[in-house]
């Protein structure tokens, strides 16, 4: 039985990495690889998922993650259909419920959905009959994006069990650090966050004190100890109301990759790395000298997105279907 099946014979969607044993995201992140090559314009598809179709319902705006999951579904040949909130029937006052049933009707095999509200995607999940991909939602999780980040760090740097890893910046906004911070510790790794108090999750420390995280507000202690990989987060400032940090260039002072920083790093640890999930404030939360480093895998990160979402789609689509 090939890990594809194995995975899916246990798993119907991916709606979170919560829950997930090692082993389910070590066959995802062994498949992207074998799949890598067949990620790049110039090889000729493969023709796994030839058949399947694919719809991207995206309520919030991307880039990176809308168009590499098209990207994804193409290079195995199946049909990708993107819908964005603008063009959507929820507009008009259809529940995002009746939404998905009148799409499931006709007969799509996965929705991958983005929306702003935590648990979109779970809710959908269990009013239809396909599979179901969770590109995003809320404040809560983004499981493909931390399987890329892991993968773009463990090729860079080997086996993950035992690396460090920061993940900096404004952690109260973002559900790409809690995938990760799961998906990390899952598979061994320290994982260390950084942030000013203000950007602090409420409630964080019960579930860092159950999970092994360690929490900082000391940017400069964290580069010194010489993680093995730093993770800038996005400086949200459209999910933001009210005064999160004095000024932008005040932030930038106390929690920014600087051009000092980056020496730090260096010095602490030379073949420390650098992740950003994107998009990136440059200036604010990462500097340019940082952003286009030698040591910088944010491109790789780009990239690696399409292999990790083809091996998703082929995980969850693939053989005899989504039979859980």
């Amino acid at each position: 039985m090939t890990a594809a099946r194995r995975f899916s014979q246990r798993h119907r969607h991916l709606l979170g990495l919560a829950g997930l044993a090692a082993a389910d995201l070590e066959a995802v992140l062994d498949h992207a690889a074998a799949l890598h090559p067949f990620a790049e314009p110039a090889v000729r598809k493969l023709d796994r998922l030839r058949g399947r179709t694919v719809i991207n319902l995206f309520f919030e705006n991307s880039t990176r993650t809308r168009t590499s999951f098209e990207i994804a579904a193409k290079r195995l040949s199946a049909d990708a259909i993107n819908i964005s909130a603008a063009s959507s029937s929820t507009t008009k006052g259809e529940t995002l419920i009746d939404t998905a049933r009148n799409l499931v009707a006709m007969g799509p095999d996965a929705i991958v959905i983005r929306h702003a509200y935590a648990g979109a995607a779970e809710q959908i999940a269990r009013h239809v009959d396909c599979a179901v991909i969770n590109a995003g939602d809320g404040q809560h999780e983004h499981p493909t994006q931390a399987l890329l980040d892991a993968y773009t760090i463990e090729q860079r740097l080997g086996d993950l069990d035992g690396a460090h890893v920061a993940i900096v910046g404004d952690l109260t906004h973002s559900r790409v650090f809690r995938s990760n911070a799961i998906m990390l510790r899952t598979l061994g790794a320290r994982v260390t966050l950084v942030a000013p108090p203000t950007l602090m999750p409420s409630g964080i420390r019960p579930w860092a004190a159950a999970d092994g995280l360690t929490l900082s507000d000391d940017l400069d202690a964290v580069l010194a100890s010489g993680p093995d990989a730093v993770m800038m987060l996005r400086v949200q400032r459209e999910r933001m109301s009210g005064g999160f940090f004095p000024t932008p260039r005040e932030y930038t002072v106390g929690f920014g990759l600087t051009r000092d920083r980056l020496r730090a790093l260096a010095d602490a640890n030379s073949d420390a790395v650098i992740c950003h999930p994107g998009p990136m404030n440059r200036g604010l939360e990462i500097s340019a000298d940082a952003a286009d480093a030698a040591r910088s895998l944010v491109l790789d990160q780009v990239s690696a997105g399409v292999a990790v979402r083809m091996s998703v789609l082929y995980h969850l689509l693939a053989g005899e279907g989504v039979a859980a």
